[in-house]
């Protein structure tokens, strides 16, 4: 299946068949990770996150589902509750894919939900490169004068760790921001 994907998306960008394919690594070397996601029955879910919002670092995640609704993605300005289909796998593409395609193809922002009668289940397939031989970069034929290159030359381990100091920065000033708040508005 991620073949057949990666074809179809090397073709979308004017590439030969096997290009994204072999630019994660090819089968030999693409890594699959499965993670299982258990989201309990939750009497009040205004009041819970099953899993905050974010982007996979992966090339391609394959999910598969209980049928029971939750998954969110942030479209046109909101978000909005992916359908439950029978007998279906949901798929989108990750970091890895939006770096090689220059940001033509967009790593979807995210979210889990619980839902208050049903327990939800969603068995998650993230398709990743090696984290140290392939260099992430966006390829040549994606990148112009007129559309320069948006992301920086790294393997897909310092793409972690960007990601993951990022991420770390972001809560630290969110947390100060509020602690200032806080002192501001006591005195």
């Amino acid at each position: 299946l991620a073949t057949k994907i990666l074809t179809v998306l090397s073709l979308g960008l004017g590439l030969e068949e096997g290009r994204l394919e072999k630019e994660v690594g090819g089968l030999e070397e693409l890594v699959l990770q499965m993670k299982i996601n258990y989201y309990p029955k939750c009497p009040q879910p205004e009041l819970a996150l099953g899993v905050e919002a974010h982007t996979d670092i992966s090339a391609l995640t394959f999910i598969l589902h209980n049928m029971v609704p939750g998954l969110q993605l942030f479209y046109g300005g909101k978000w909005v509750t992916a359908k439950c289909v029978p007998n279906s796998i949901v798929m989108h593409i990750g970091d890895t894919l939006e770096i090689l395609s220059n940001g033509k193809y967009k790593s979807i922002l995210h979210r889990g939900l619980v839902n208050k009668e049903k327990v939800r289940i969603s068995w998650a397939v993230f398709c990743e490169p090696p984290k140290e031989k392939i260099i992430l970069k966006p390829l040549p034929e994606t990148v112009s004068e007129k559309e320069p290159a948006i992301f920086p030359q790294r393997t897909f381990s310092e793409h972690i760790q960007h990601k993951l100091f990022r991420q770390s920065q972001e809560a630290l000033a969110s947390t100060k921001e509020a602690a200032i708040s806080t002192t501001n508005g006591a005195a």
